[in-house]
């Protein structure tokens, strides 16, 4: 009978290796983010070197000593993990930080204009300081709601039939396509389309409010199609499956099984379309025009959106005061973009709560 028993001599060096090993704290990152800023500030004042400088030096360093203690103290292993880890950080940090700058921006030098005058007047009669934008926020709604009734049917009944009624079909993939190729068109280009098409039908001198709709519609309706597209075709197949062995006709189980499953993600594609639009400006210069009076009427005359109104304010900013301050316009100019930045995250908001409302339950 063979021993299979192995004596304490004999053993493998390797099973006396420990389980577990040593690891860096949890707050060695922070650690090495202010040896790093440290580091690099010093540099910079002794060598001159700006912001710019410093922040790279500063990541540089950082990049380097998280990884380097972790291969000291730890193993190869998980300095590889702290080094990806920090470059996501990194990665994160540039995504965010123009961001939050651009908030600060726009918030620090418009909330001085930001008053009940600001958003209840229009520019009507306005010469020098005085003034508001309630005629800009009224022509922005108005242009961007005429724009979504436009848009949001057309790209819907779009995606519904590239989904599940042209699967594989020539016209369907001409219509893919299009789509694709529309994505990218430039905003000019869409402005001049429409501009052509009613100068053509009404005349040289029309510019109306619908005119811009038509405009910002040609730039919504692909995103509305693609994103509304592949929300449809993350709705699972057993869903139409049974409700078609149930006897339900295809049309009824689109309208009450499949579009309400996706209908989240549809409404977060609209926003989406609609946060892409409401900042334009070149199509609505040519098309919806300025004026400085109030306009409810979308089908007639010209009608001044924000974005129209933040380019008119800054490229005509008013007369300098004797003081040697800026000009009104710049004040104005910041308290639009300001006002826009707050419409679209309200209509972020709305989106979320809509499609939370009417998303399909989960037991």
């Amino acid at each position: 009978m063979t021993d299979l028993r192995v004596s304490p001599s004999t053993s493998s060096a390797g099973d006396s290796l420990p389980i577990s090993h040593p690891r860096l704290p949890s707050w060695a990152p922070a650690l090495v983010a202010v040896i790093a800023v440290s580091l690099s500030g010093l540099l910079a004042l002794f060598a001159g070197l700006g912001l710019a400088a410093l922040i790279i030096n500063a990541v540089i360093i950082f990049l380097i000593g998280v990884p380097v203690w972790s291969l000291v103290l730890e193993n190869r292993r998980a300095a590889l993990d702290r080094l990806m880890t920090s470059l996501i950080w990194v990665s994160f940090s540039v995504a965010v930080a123009p961001l939050v700058w651009l908030i600060w921006m726009v918030v620090s030098r418009g909330i001085s204009a930001i008053n009940v005058q600001f958003l209840t007047y229009s520019m009507r009669n306005v010469v020098g300081e005085g003034g508001g934008i309630y005629h800009a926020i009224i022509g922005t709604l108005l242009v961007t709601l005429v724009a979504a009734l436009i848009s949001v049917p057309i790209g819907l009944l779009t995606a519904i039939y590239l989904v599940e009624y042209g699967k594989g079909s020539r016209l369907a993939r001409w219509i893919t396509f299009l789509v694709d190729v529309m994505t990218g068109i430039p905003s000019i280009v869409a402005g001049l389309f429409a501009l052509a098409l009613f100068v053509l039908l009404f005349g040289p001198q029309i510019r109306t409010g619908f005119m811009g709709s038509v405009a910002v519609s040609l730039l919504m309706i692909p995103i509305v199609v693609r994103s509304s597209e592949e929300m449809l075709r993350l709705v699972p197949d057993d869903l139409r499956e049974a409700s078609y062995a149930l006897g339900v006709p295809k049309w009824r189980t689109i309208l009450k099984m499949v579009v309400p499953t996706a209908l989240g993600g549809i409404i977060t594609g609209v926003t989406l379309a609609v946060a892409r639009v409401i900042g334009e400006t070149a199509p609505l210069l040519l098309t919806a025009g300025l004026t400085d009076s109030v306009n409810t009427n979308p089908f007639s005359d010209r009608m001044t959106t924000l974005p129209v109104y933040i380019y008119s304010q800054f490229t005509s900013p008013g007369i300098r005061p004797p003081d040697g301050s800026e000009p009104p316009g710049f004040a104005r100019a910041w308290g639009a973009a300001l006002v826009l930045i707050v419409i679209v995250m309200l209509l972020n908001l709305v989106a979320r709560i809509i499609g939370k409302i009417f998303a399909p339950k989960k037991s």
